[in-house]
């Protein structure tokens, strides 16, 4: 399985990030500064990479490989080869994956509230 390599990801959170797909390989950036947060290759397909942040999720199909990546780590969570189906440019579609404001504003509701349940635990 292959590991995203990280290189600077402490106290980054999904809402940091910026992904761009290109020649096998899907790289997580810091939004507000560009730095390269994490990069990962994948073990099997060539060319561009379809790429669809569904939530807490980061799903990328490759040439009839599909991997479900950790979005902040970078980490595989998981893979499927699709045997049989054939290869081509993927097209991936998920009711968190949109690029909408709404998506987005879920998101974002989604974390606050997580964070707001964390901070009730410790106090």
């Amino acid at each position: 399985m292959a590991l995203g390599n990280q290189q600077a990801s402490h106290d980054v959170t999904l809402m940091d990030l910026v992904f761009v797909g290109f020649n096998r390989r899907v790289v997580a950036l810091h939004r507000d500064n560009g730095a390269l947060i994490w990069d990962w290759k994948s073990p099997a397909g060539s060319g561009f990479p379809a790429v669809l942040l569904d939530g807490d999720r980061l799903i990328v199909s490759i040439q009839g490989y599909t991997y479900c990546l950790d979005p902040v780590t970078g980490e595989q969570i998981w893979q499927n080869p699709l045997k049989g189906m054939g290869v081509g440019v993927p097209t991936l579609a998920s009711i968190y994956g949109n690029t909408g404001a709404t998506a987005a504003a879920a998101i974002i509701a989604q974390q606050q509230a997580s964070t707001g349940a964390a901070a009730a635990q410790t106090h």
